[in-house]
């Protein structure tokens, strides 16, 4: 349809308006990458860091509540050695209450914040060697030691040798630690029984 118009309206253009036509146009790219390997995370337990259930006389009424440790076990395994980073997405995102790097654990009651939830990666193992967790916070540009996972820098894996570059990775385990804290009892309404509902996207990006 768009060109049969353009070729009725032509002539008439060139008729009533004898003089040069102007144009003019948009460019599109088309990009990609095609990798050698592909890498595949997983987590232990169903990804699932269970707390039970905790009654208000476990919580601290004027301080926030740090809960029992939970610990998964992560693992990325790839065809080849690759080169990998690790974020995270907040699914619960805006609900940390303790941290703005950490993860929230939803809202109660409307509008009450119950906590956060901050990951860490421990004891790594890369190939069967062990190797330092490191992270970036400027995209990259430099890199320091930190157990930290989350969405506020770039996770990576470095020699023990060698702590500023991380290195290509083949098969990864890592203990994964989640920290998570309620807040003051003092600040929340606890009159039902509430979920505490945290939930993390680990992402991974090479």
């Amino acid at each position: 349809m768009e060109r049969c118009s353009f070729a009725l309206l032509a002539p008439l253009l060139l008729v009533c308006a004898p003089m040069a036509l102007a144009s003019s146009s948009t460019e599109m790219s088309v990009t990609g990458l095609i990798t050698p390997s592909a890498c595949t995370p997983s987590l232990s337990g169903g990804g699932v860091v269970d707390h039970g259930k905790v009654t208000v006389k476990d919580l601290r009424p004027d301080q926030p509540t740090a809960l029992e440790n939970g610990t998964l076990y992560l693992e990325v395994n790839c065809d080849a050695a690759t080169p990998f980073t690790l974020t995270t997405i907040d699914n619960r995102e805006g609900t940390s209450a303790i941290h703005p790097n950490s993860h929230g654990l939803g809202v109660i009651n409307g509008d009450q914040n119950l906590g956060s939830v901050a990951l860490g990666l421990f004891d790594t193992v890369a190939d069967g060697v062990a190797v330092k967790t490191i992270i970036s916070l400027n995209d990259g540009a430099t890199w320091r030691v930190s157990s930290y996972l989350g969405h506020a820098g770039q996770t990576a894996f470095a020699a023990l040798n060698d702590l500023g570059t991380p290195i290509a990775i083949k098969d990864l385990r890592a203990r994964l630690t989640a920290f998570t804290t309620i807040v003051r009892a003092n600040d929340l309404t606890l009159t039902d029984e509430i979920p505490i509902d945290g939930y993390v996207t680990v992402q991974l990006n090479y």
